[in-house]
């Protein structure tokens, strides 16, 4: 049996799918197995950005462990068109108040336009206040720093 290997995407073609989402796959690393969690994401000139609550597992496992794999992905149903990108590397706590609030900002108006209000309570906010209430000061922002080189594979 011949065997058929994906192509690789170029990097334009990750660039472009990358800013063309805004959901991925984060596995941290947890002592023995890894721990996947879905995350918003956005991208700013050229670096992720991810918005994490002030408790639970995932902070509970940075405090331990920085290092991260960021997974995208994109396919259609029958798999006729599809792509994977894979990223590694380690989340930063951004400290810089000008940049948090701009990726704040940036992400509220991405998920605000492709999402209902309850993907706010979803992710520990209340929908009642709808995506005003996702503006909030204390919001923890993370940047995948000290990142390899992509690798994004697509279909043939």
């Amino acid at each position: 049996m011949k065997v058929i290997k994906l192509p690789k995407m170029e990097e334009r073609e990750i660039l472009e799918a990358i800013n063309s989402q805004n959901l991925c796959r984060i596995a941290f690393i947890d002592g023995d197995y890894p721990y996947i969690a879905p995350f918003q994401y956005i991208c700013i000139n050229n670096e992720l950005y991810f918005h994490f609550t002030d408790y639970g597992k995932k902070k509970e496992i940075i405090s331990k462990n920085t290092n991260v794999c960021v997974s995208i992905e994109r396919f259609e149903t029958d798999l006729s068109s599809y792509y994977f990108i894979s990223m590694q590397g380690k989340l930063e706590l951004v400290e810089n108040t000008d940049l948090k609030t701009k990726v704040i900002f940036q992400m509220k108006n991405s998920a605000g336009s492709s999402y209902s209000e309850n993907f706010l309570s979803a992710h520990g906010f209340d929908k009642n206040l709808g995506w005003e209430g996702f503006i909030v000061k204390n919001q923890l922002i993370y940047k995948l720093s000290q990142s390899r080189d992509p690798i994004g594979l697509k279909s043939i």
